[in-house]
């Protein structure tokens, strides 16, 4: 789930694919076929960062490219990073849930190279932040103040925290401040990595069960926060720049509405495809019904889809091109 410059977030239930294996698959098959100018897309490659949020993102996106305007559509996973790569390369023609965590690929492609090309706004706000179970706050309210962390380290502390309190991570590849925060604010803590957006929940759950103290990295929107009540603890305030330099940042997180972005050919030769995709934009609550059918009931992404566009259709239908 970081922003301002790079506080933009961060989650995994899909399968993570390793940066390296993402590229070759698209050099193995390459992205949209942003076809003639006038005809537009045959085909369009959305590009999906590995968290459930942005599953359902492009599951929704793929059902009704398909289904009501007759354009394939192939979801690739990568990383943010690697995602601005296809989308500088015409590898991939879209990415529909963008957290600013690259900001100088995005400076170089956008501002300089003029490769890719902003296609508005979600519709989706996203925070990241450091979050306590509500039963621990109500016991200990001082808890939600970051100067008070420390008294509570001997209760957070875990195996795999070596003596210090555990802040629980969830995937390596999630841009976070969170170790330069740690240490510019001077906190006994040790942030320690699930793997994924997945093991986070499935750890995070687990300690929900036995009742545990615990304190994580987390962030809005997600559909968990539907099940389990947390309570964040306050940082010092994120204000402009701020998180400038990543080894210096002693500031929360800013409130971050999450962007959309188009290679640039496929922006201007993409039909109908790419109006579409620029149109896409829905609420998070939204957002959040679809990750939790996905990741929470265990339902596919293309039934979740089907679903959510069979009970949505007066959302939906605003997203299509005028005819």
């Amino acid at each position: 789930m970081n922003t301002g410059n790079t506080s933009r977030r961060m989650r995994t239930t899909l399968t993570a694919g390793a940066s390296a294996l993402g590229m070759a698959a698209l050099a193995a098959c390459g992205a949209a076929d942003t076809g003639a100018a006038s005809g537009g897309s045959d085909t369009v490659t959305i590009a999906v960062p590995s968290w459930v949020g942005a599953e359902a993102n492009a599951a929704v996106a793929k059902h009704l490219l398909e289904e009501e305007l007759d354009v394939e559509a192939e979801l690739r996973q990568m990383d943010e990073p690697v995602a601005w790569d296809a989308l500088d390369s015409g590898k991939a023609d879209a990415i529909l849930e963008d957290w600013g965590g690259v900001p100088k690929k995005e400076k170089r492609y956008v501002e300089e190279r003029k490769t890719v090309v902003p296609a508005g706004d979600l519709g989706v706000t996203g925070h990241i932040g450091w979050f306590v179970p509500k039963y621990f706050a109500d016991e200990h309210p001082d808890v939600t103040d970051w100067k008070n962390l420390d008294k509570y380290a001997d209760e957070l502390r875990t195996t795999e925290s070596n003596g210090k309190g555990q802040l629980l991570e969830g995937s390596p590849s999630y841009t976070t401040h969170d170790d330069a925060i740690i240490k510019n604010l001077g906190l006994n803590l040790k942030t320690v990595y699930a793997g994924s957006e997945s093991a986070q929940i499935t750890q995070i759950r687990k300690y929900v069960e036995e009742r545990k103290p615990f304190l994580t990295y987390w962030w809005t929107p997600q559909w968990l926060n539907a099940e389990i009540d947390f309570v964040e603890v306050e940082l010092p305030e994120h204000t402009e720049g701020c998180d400038a330099d990543p080894e210096e940042v002693a500031c929360g997180y800013p409130d971050t509405p999450l962007q959309k972005y188009l290679n640039a050919d496929f922006a201007e030769n993409g039909g109908d495809a790419a109006e579409f995709l620029k149109n896409f934009r829905w609420s998070t609550e939204q957002q959040n019904q679809v990750a939790k059918w996905i990741a929470g009931d265990g339902m596919s992404a293309e039934d979740a889809a089907a679903q959510w566009v069979k009970e949505n259709k007066d959302t939906w239908e605003k997203w299509l091109p005028k005819k």
